[in-house]
């Protein structure tokens, strides 16, 4: 399919119809594809032939669209996606259990979709001790990339029956509300939380 370009007679930022256009396209690259949304608006911006420097809608914005795409196209796909991940994540929170582990992200939050990935937040004493911790379990990981300078590190789990995120930081972040790019305070669960999204889990 040709990809749709935008005169720039109407290429007005401030302009709704466009901005719903560059929300819908990342909601769908997001659910579809299993972006992250900084790329998946990018990729949205250049889809719809913008400018790069073309102003990004929030995420806040974008993930209300999201739902309502997974709604609309993946609504008995994402539920079971959703408590499939959720009960993996409280398996994984309590073998993590002495390194203060928490819920973040799409999973907790609902959106998460078929690519999506389990983020959980921990806080040992120093990043070593977790990472022993995995080998000792017989967990298989990779590193990963930490995305600002408070992360400690990154373990990535790409076991399909549980793909995780570890992302660690210090124990002193344990009671800082994180923010995330757009500004907005991180929501975080414990397990006991987790779990009571998940009723059948005891």
């Amino acid at each position: 399919m040709p990809r749709r370009t935008h005169s720039a007679r109407t290429q007005n930022p401030h302009s709704p119809s466009l901005r719903s256009e560059i929300v819908q396209a990342t909601a769908r690259l997001i659910a579809e594809d299993g972006m992250d949304y900084g790329l998946a608006k990018r990729k949205a911006v250049r889809q719809l032939g913008l400018p790069e420097n073309f102003p990004l809608p929030g995420n806040a914005e974008v993930e209300s669209a999201v739902r309502d795409y997974q709604t609309i196209y993946q609504e008995d796909e994402q539920t079971e996606r959703i408590s499939f991940l959720r009960h993996a994540a409280i398996e994984l929170m309590h073998r993590l259990a002495p390194f203060s582990p928490y819920l973040t992200g799409s999973v907790l939050e609902g959106t998460a979709g078929r690519h999506a990935r389990i983020d959980i937040l921990l806080f040992p004493d120093n990043a070593k001790e977790l990472e022993i911790a995995l080998l000792d379990m017989g967990i298989l990981f990779h590193h990963g990339n930490p995305r600002n300078d408070r992360v400690e590190a990154v373990f990535i789990i790409d076991d399909e029956d549980m793909p995780a995120n570890l992302i660690v930081l210090t124990p002193r972040d344990e009671r800082v509300a994180m923010k995330g790019h757009d500004g907005r305070t991180r929501t975080r669960a414990r397990v006991e939380a987790v779990e009571a999204l998940c009723p059948a889990v005891t």
